[in-house]
């Protein structure tokens, strides 16, 4: 974007979930560029089940954010065309009154406030994520380099041990192998 230029057609997201992985998030949202790593305060990460039925893209628990005083989530400012606002909705299931987007001010490294849009689970019961979802948030937390110790904390996330077919994830993988290819 130009200096000066029309701010106006771009919007800050706020990613803590399986949207810290690139490819997840260029799957359905292609503008996304990596703006700054930042600290969500006085929130912390639960997975839950939306008014209790499992996720049928993830089949487990899916990641949300709770106000909790002392405690912090890492996540990653993407900056996104406006024009990839609804598929972003969409994805995280808006209409479907699953998550409702909200503002957050988050902490980047920098030591500045970043004022983004970012997504909360509405009546959900607490649940495991499948290992797959767990893994796509790992994956993303290391690509980009969230603190060692917050990776450890997402490692450590127990899942629902979850085996069946993830067609999502197998489309993550084909993503991240075709990046492999052009890149060679």
């Amino acid at each position: 974007m130009e200096p000066g230029g029309e701010s106006g057609c771009w919007f800050l997201y706020y990613a803590y979930g399986s949207n810290l992985l690139r490819e997840r998030l260029l799957l359905r949202n292609p503008s996304a560029a990596l703006c700054a790593l930042a600290r969500l305060q006085d929130f912390k990460l639960e997975f839950g089940h939306h008014q209790g039925r499992t996720s049928s893209v993830w089949h487990g628990g899916t990641a949300t954010i709770a106000q909790s005083s002392g405690d912090e989530v890492w996540g990653i400012v993407w900056k996104m065309n406006t024009c990839n606002l609804s598929s972003l909705d969409k994805q995280e299931g808006v209409e479907d009154g699953i998550y409702v987007p909200i503002e957050v001010n988050v902490h980047t490294q920098a030591g500045k406030v970043l004022t983004c849009r970012s997504y909360q689970m509405k009546d959900y019961v607490p649940g495991p994520p499948s290992p797959q979802y767990k893994k796509v948030i790992c994956m993303g937390a290391k690509q980009n380099g969230l603190p060692t110790d917050y990776q450890e904390k997402l490692e450590a996330i127990e899942t629902n041990n979850y085996a069946g077919p993830v067609p999502i994830m197998e489309e993550i993988e084909a993503a991240i192998k075709a990046e492999k290819i052009n890149s060679a």
